[in-house]
């Protein structure tokens, strides 16, 4: 768990500022922190350095672009992030093992074969069966405690209940428990998949690590079933849902999913998976 609110902050902002090149340097600048006082807190919470972790978002925000933005040119995704067409395969090869093209082409085969979320009923649904779990809305901001992790989203019914624990008095009768997801999971290997469990709270609550998650205009897939199936359901939404629907997930605003229920003996769940969309 990443417990320092300077780093939380670090992270956003490279998450958020990662097409525009951004250096250790401004990283630093941005947390008010020397480069090298920053460099060891930002290893120490996240195991990665800060450089590392930069060329990584950058990589596999592309890579999360070919997949849902197929229908644009690999030259035009590249050069978002500043790469040349040639320094970009290099870069892209280096970290998948594969081309750019052979990532894009082989985006479906590999969420059917995901290792921890393949569900052995679960098929692609096709675009009219997923439009019809989908509506476009207009979701409210939450305002929320939340605690972040590195790591496979298959711990989360784990770390649930160390936090329910943890925040108990918190609890209201309108409290909302929210997940806010940063990684796609066919694209981001699962120990360095990033996520905050959330739950929503007045703005008077007095604890730092508070934050408020936008919301805005997204599309709402409405999921009931079991929870090995979730990734099935994201999939379905990025590959044949989003191309065919002509959006792009706004990379201004974070995806997070709202629990209706959970019955963790049972492994089902009904959420709300909301995609920002412009």
């Amino acid at each position: 768990m990443i417990t320092n609110e300077t780093v939380n902050q670090a992270i956003d902002y490279i998450l958020l500022h990662a097409e525009e090149g951004i250096s250790l340097e401004d990283v630093a600048e941005h947390c008010h922190f020397s480069k090298y006082y920053f460099c060891r807190l930002f290893k120490a919470q996240t195991g990665e350095s800060v450089y590392g972790f930069i060329k990584r978002v950058r990589i596999e925000q592309s890579a999360f672009r070919l997949k849902t933005e197929s229908g644009r040119p690999i030259t035009e995704i590249s050069a978002d992030y500043g790469y040349s067409s040639s320094n970009y395969s290099s870069a892209f090869k280096a970290h998948y093992h594969v081309s750019p093209a052979a990532f894009r082409k082989r985006c479906r085969i590999l969420c059917k074969e995901h290792p921890v979320f393949h569900h052995k009923n679960w098929s692609t649904e096709s675009f009219q069966e997923c439009r019809k779990k989908i509506t476009m809305e207009d979701v409210k901001d939450y305002h929320v405690i939340y605690e972040r992790r590195f790591g496979s989203y298959g711990k989360l019914c784990r770390d649930w209940g160390r936090f329910l624990e943890q925040y108990r008095e918190y609890v209201s009768q309108d409290t909302k428990f929210l997940e806010r997801t940063y990684d796609d999971p066919g694209v981001t290997k699962a120990e360095n998949c990033l996520y905050d469990i959330c739950m929503s709270v007045d703005k008077s609550c007095p604890l730092e690590n508070t934050a408020t998650i936008r919301g805005g205009r997204c599309a709402v897939y409405h999921f009931k079933g079991h929870v090995t199936e979730i990734y099935g359901a994201y999939q379905t939404i990025f590959t044949v849902w989003l191309p065919r629907a002509c959006y792009q997930v706004d990379p201004e605003r974070n995806l997070f999913d709202i629990y209706h229920r959970a019955d963790c003996a049972a492994m089902n769940m009904e959420l709300d998976i909301c995609v920002p969309v412009k």
